[in-house]
């Protein structure tokens, strides 16, 4: 996830492990979590990988040597970028040289790798071409969100940044409509009020959720309550920083729901582009009522 420059106190100087301490390169691609925030979260793991990477392959370049100076590491390995707009092509040049022999770290602005970051293709090309890879954990807005939102946390879904508009934000909607487990999202803050009152629109008023932002760092807040009471919260407000919205499941009413109340999420995804009969029969194989029962009320009530 895109994060702002980590902040923190001063980092403390402690031992970190060699090159050859703990199977620090046994795998010559390796994917290393950096702060999302507070610096004291980075790891020695990190500072070592750093210290000892051969090609450092980073989302923002700039970014990261601005992380190395904070911490005051010294990386003198080869940088390059590695972004969406050139992870395919990279890709395979870093794998190619993985495989020679090189060793290659792989960081991004902040958090995970691979997460709503740059990561998926590179790993994808090592694994095609029998490179081995590892990771490094660290530090998660996912999780960190998660464990904060005071939500159920036993099953939960990660759904990255929601599309802008169009069938792909809609499609989106009708899922989290019905979904039973706890979903996580990203979303810019810019964004985050309109987000969040169409959530509500979508999903209920009432549904619970927590609105997280600025995770770790000096001014993290996360608002809680319901979906309702978060959009009317965000409607006369800034909300700047990085923000994790953190949305409650659905609950289990497929025994009381009638055809009547789910033709409108019938409706929604025919709006979608969604063949009314297969529509239908995909809501009623969700909730357990007969598909032909709930055509009749989707066709009665687009006539009306």
């Amino acid at each position: 996830m895109a994060s702002h420059a980590p902040s923190s106190p001063e980092p403390t100087s402690s031992s970190t492990p060699t090159a050859h301490s703990g199977g620090l390169w046994d795998a010559p691609v390796v994917l290393a979590a950096t702060p999302i925030g507070n610096l004291s979260d980075a790891t020695g793991r990190l500072r070592a990988l750093l210290e000892t990477a051969e090609i450092i392959a980073a989302e923002d370049t700039r970014r990261t040597r601005h992380l190395c100076q904070a911490l005051r590491v010294s990386a003198p390995g080869r940088m390059v970028s590695l972004h969406e707009h050139n992870e395919a092509s990279r890709s395979e040049e870093l794998v190619a040289e993985a495989a020679d022999g090189a060793r290659v770290l792989v960081v991004s602005d902040a958090g995970m790798p691979g997460v709503s970051d740059p990561g998926f293709r590179l790993v994808s090309a090592a694994i095609a071409a029998g490179v081995s890879v590892t990771v490094a954990p660290g530090a998660s807005a996912v999780t960190t969100a998660l464990a904060l939102s005071g939500l159920p946390t036993d099953r939960f879904t990660f759904a990255g940044f929601p599309a802008r508009k169009g069938a792909e934000r809609r499609r989106l909607l009708q899922r989290l409509a019905a979904e039973e487990w706890t979903t996580v999202l990203f979303e810019s803050p810019h964004r985050t009020a309109a987000t969040v009152a169409e959530l509500a629109e979508a999903l209920g008023t009432g549904r619970p959720a927590a609105v997280c932002r600025e995770l770790t760092k000096k001014h993290e807040e996360v608002l809680r309550g319901s979906l309702g009471e978060l959009a009317e919260q965000l409607a006369d407000r800034e909300v700047r920083g990085e923000v994790v919205l953190v949305v409650g499941g659905a609950e289990d009413t497929a025994e009381e729901a009638s055809a009547e109340e789910l033709a409108a999420e019938v409706l929604r995804r025919v709006e979608a582009g969604v063949k009314l009969k297969v529509a239908a029969k995909e809501v009623a194989a969700d909730r357990g009522i007969s598909a032909r029962e709930l055509y009749d009320a989707a066709l009665a009530a687009r006539k009306n």
